[in-house]
C-alpha cells in the first residue's frame, strides 16, 4: 500500500516521512503483545462508497463531507470512510477463527477500552 501511494510525486516525500510502514508493524507487535486482533484493510474506495447504502459517491479530496444522492446520508468524510474500513476489518476477522472481535470493537466504538488480560498488573503473592 505505501509503495503504491509513494509513486504520487506531490506526496512521496511527506508519505516517506510518515513512516507508515513502522507505524502498520508497531500496531501489529502490539496487538499481539495484549491479544488484540489487527487486521489489514485494503483502503481503496472506503471514503467514496457510503457506508449506510454502499453506493459510489465521487468526491474531490477538498471535499470532506460525505452527502449520498442516494440514500440522503451526511457525514464527515474521514468519519464514513472509519466506518467503511471498520466494516471490512469485521468480514475479514470473520475468517480468522477469533471469536470475539466483533466484542472488543463494539467496547472500543463506546470509547471504553477493553482489558484483554484482566490480571494484567497484578502479580501472585508469594508464598
Amino acid at each position: 500500500m505505501v509503495r503504491n501511494m509513494v509513486k504520487n510525486k506531490k506526496l512521496s516525500k511527506s508519505i516517506s516521512d510518515a513512516a507508515w510502514s513502522n507505524f502498520r508493524n508497531w500496531l501489529e507487535y502490539f496487538g499481539k503483545v495484549f491479544g488484540v486482533v489487527t487486521v489489514a484493510v485494503p483502503p481503496h474506495y472506503t471514503s467514496q462508497n457510503c457506508s449506510r447504502c454502499g453506493k459510489e459517491v465521487k468526491k474531490s479530496l477538498s471535499q470532506r463531507t460525505h452527502q449520498c444522492s442516494d440514500c440522503g446520508f451526511v457525514l464527515d468524510r474521514d468519519w464514513n470512510a472509519a466506518i467503511n474500513i471498520l466494516e471490512l476489518g469485521l468480514r475479514t476477522v470473520g475468517h480468522t477463527g477469533t471469536l470475539n472481535v466483533s466484542f472488543d470493537i463494539d467496547l472500543c466504538i463506546g470509547e471504553e477500552t477493553p482489558q484483554c488480560k484482566p490480571s494484567r498488573g497484578k502479580r501472585k503473592p508469594k508464598q
